[in-house]
């Protein structure tokens, strides 16, 4: 994979600009829903996709940056829900699915839903476990509100910001918030076990960008934490047309309703004021693989039952326990 020519600029920004600095820049922007959704409906599309993290800055005396990461991939973002209310932007959502421009074999990737001026949102808190913050009113006025979800339609986090539209660029920077140690490590790190992390969205001509500043950090009982090192992410989403993306959308209108019934019982479970913890391992896996068993059932021509679904979600999903400290410790 080659390396993006705006890297090492990027990094140097990311060096010289921490995301604790971005998370409390001043915003004195009037809100202008209409134009922030057409910002994040211009994501809708399809890309050829170039994933980069590279560590920046050490925050341990001993420890060594690892290596750079790169891959990417083709990556269809189909508009799932474009919803209004009171005449003005309610919630969007966006699936993204991987394209294999070989063989045609998809898989469906991760989701990003955005909610104006949210109530509420679900946040890392410990172990694969997820509870819910009230935003208050005047914290959320004139927002957009990410929430991010894995290949199972399960949790990863959220992030409230403002969309920019300043010089003709949408921008939206979320705020500072917890996420669960990301896919790339999964099976590489034991060193830490949490992100925290701020989002970055651009519209570019090209496409789009998605930034993030992250800090790895080891968390632990009653609030304790260390940080190791600051990260800088780099996803470059930029349109492409020498590709055939027909399977994707295939795909997705052979399994979006089976897909509707699952995103069913995750919208309970992410609003319950006790939160959820799941079961599986870090990686997912346990629920991915059934879940993923029934799609393509559905896809082939197959019947699922409501029965068959509630099963994997009896298995591997429950309430979370009493909270924790751990995400109170930043606050």
């Amino acid at each position: 994979m080659k390396i993006l020519p705006a890297l090492s600029i990027a990094v140097a920004l990311a060096l010289a600009f921490p995301a604790s600095a971005i998370a409390h820049e001043p915003d004195g922007a009037v809100a202008d829903p209409a134009r922030d959704r057409a910002a994040i409906l211009a994501m809708q599309g399809e890309y050829a996709v170039d994933f980069a993290f590279d560590e920046t800055v050490p925050l341990q005396p001993a420890y060594q940056r690892q290596p750079p990461l790169r891959s990417g991939g083709h990556e269809a973002v189909i508009v799932v829900e474009d919803a209004a209310r009171d005449g003005r932007p309610d919630r969007i959502v966006l699936q993204h699915i991987l394209v294999d421009p070989k063989s045609g074999h998809v898989t469906k990737h991760w989701r990003q839903d955005w909610h104006w001026q949210a109530a509420q949102r679900f946040e890392f808190s410990d172990e694969q476990t997820w509870r819910v913050r009230d935003m208050p009113a005047a914290s959320a006025a004139g927002t957009w509100t990410q929430c991010v979800y894995e290949v199972s339609d399960a949790p990863r986090y959220c992030g409230t910001g403002r969309w920019h539209h300043d010089d003709g660029v949408s921008t939206w920077t979320s705020d500072l918030s917890w996420r669960p140690l990301p896919r790339r490590e999964y099976t590489r790190r034991s060193d830490y076990n949490a992100l925290s992390v701020v989002n970055r969205h651009t519209v570019t001509p090209s496409g789009w960008s998605h930034e993030q500043f992250n800090t790895k950090v080891q968390r632990g009982p009653n609030g304790r934490q260390r940080a190791l090192t600051r990260e800088f992410g780099f996803n470059d989403y930029r349109k492409s047309e020498g590709v055939d993306f027909r399977p994707a959308r295939d795909y997705w209108a052979a399994t979006q309703a089976y897909w509707a019934r699952v995103r069913e019982r995750w919208e309970p479970l992410l609003t319950s004021p006790s939160g959820v913890h799941l079961k599986t391992r870090v990686d997912g896996m346990a629920m991915i693989v059934p879940l993923f068993e029934q799609a393509q059932d559905v896809e082939q021509g197959g019947q699922v039952s409501d029965t068959a679904i509630d099963a994997v979600f009896s298995a591997w999903v429950e309430p979370a326990t009493s909270p924790t400290a751990a995400l109170q410790a930043d606050r």
